[in-house]
């Protein structure tokens, strides 16, 4: 099971530019529209939007993409 995270977890992922960190600001648990196109998420399987630390980006992510950061 993926673990779940909450709005202000400060979390990690690996993108192609090399490991981001981020605060979570929102929690999609039903199918949302993202940058032109559609992003599936549930109860059991929510998707992560986080603004970078670094910059102002916004990514979404599935929880299996994420790692809590310390």
């Amino acid at each position: 099971m993926t673990q779940k995270f909450k709005v202000g977890d400060h979390v990690r992922w690996n993108s192609e530019a090399g490991h981001v960190s981020g605060t979570i600001t929102k929690v999609h648990i039903r199918d949302f529209d993202w940058q032109g196109h559609t992003h599936r998420a549930s109860e059991d399987e929510p998707q992560y939007e986080i603004k970078s630390d670094k910059t102002d980006h916004v990514a979404a992510h599935k929880g299996s993409a994420l790692h809590k950061a310390s």
